[in-house]
């Protein structure tokens, strides 16, 4: 057995200590789950979506749980650009991981504001376009379906950005998810992450009504995984293969043979969402479980898992 396995990674051009990071929206700007482990052992760490303004989000109730997994409408509620940039900022500066911001809005020029308030900041290793929630009435999803505009927003963020990496996260929501990641990367994305949830109802039947206030929400967990995976895969084999872009892949990882799957199907790094509601250090178990799995398997190098699927 190889004791020695080499668990660091490059994504983008940054090279981090292991392929394992958190999932937007899961665990807050940063601080949240410092109780339940140590942060710095991650290899990059998303926070929740940041607007312009202050967002109250969508009305409770706004998550319920469903087989295999559960449903968020949370709505993009956070303090805004000014109280991250005041509150959180100082919490991340203390940081060793790489700290990339999700950046939500409503129109094009709200991307820009917030890329623009943030990119002078050194602390921030760059920014994930949120083009795919389906819990806001504008922005999010509407803009992560039609390829043009994926283009056009994507390109105004890089502009907007200056040298930190740009993620564009993508909804599976989309005849052909392969035409929307390469508009991502002709618009200049450094790299792709996904995928983001499904929109999903649960109905109460006593009431007759959607448990949601928002009727819909986003499904998140296990339930997502195996299409995550082949999405991922598709990704993979159609668009960024050829353009040496990384994938963030995500859906539904619990364990280390989930992440492992998403790597082989092509991902270079994962993130861990709805599972961390479950037990907050699942992001350090997974680390912990791919070196076993490299050990195990004479792996001398993570990196080596990528894209290998026989």
């Amino acid at each position: 057995m190889n004791e020695n396995v080499d668990m660091s990674i490059e994504f983008a051009g940054l090279k981090t200590v292991n392929p394992v990071w958190t999932a937007s929206g899961t665990c807050g700007y940063a601080d949240e789950l410092s109780d339940f482990m140590d942060l710095n052992r991650l290899g990059g760490f998303i926070t929740k979506s940041i607007t312009i303004k202050p967002r109250p989000g969508n009305d409770t109730p706004r998550v319920v749980e469903t087989d295999s997994g559960m449903l968020n409408a949370i709505g993009l509620a956070n303090l805004g650009v000014d109280e991250f940039i005041a509150q959180k900022l100082p919490v991340i500066e203390k940081l060793t991981v790489p700290v990339f911001v999700n950046v939500a809005g409503e129109t094009i020029d709200d991307y820009v504001a917030v890329a623009q308030r943030l990119c002078q900041y050194p602390q921030i290793a760059g920014f994930e376009l949120n083009i795919s929630c389906p819990n806001v009435k504008h922005g999010g999803i509407t803009f992560g379906t039609e390829p043009d505009v994926i283009k056009e927003i994507t390109s105004a963020l890089k502009a907007a950005c200056g040298q930190k990496i740009l993620i564009v996260k993508l909804t599976p929501s989309v005849t052909d998810i392969s035409v929307t990641a390469k508009a991502a990367v002709e618009g200049g994305a450094d790299a792709l992450s996904l995928i983001n949830t499904f929109t999903a109802m649960v109905i109460d039947i006593e009431t007759r009504k959607p448990v949601l206030a928002n009727r819909t929400g986003g499904l998140s967990g296990p339930a997502i995984k195996p299409i995550a995976v082949y999405m991922v895969n598709k990704v993979y084999n159609e668009v960024t293969k050829g353009a040496n872009i990384p994938i963030l892949g995500m859906g539904g990882i619990r364990t280390a043979s989930d992440a492992i799957e998403f790597m082989l199907a092509g991902a270079s790094a994962v993130a861990i969402g709805t599972a961390n509601f479950i037990e907050p250090d699942t992001a350090i178990k997974i680390i912990d479980g791919i070196e076993k799995y490299c050990q195990a398997h004479q792996v001398n190098a993570v990196k080596d898992l990528i894209g290998a699927l026989q």
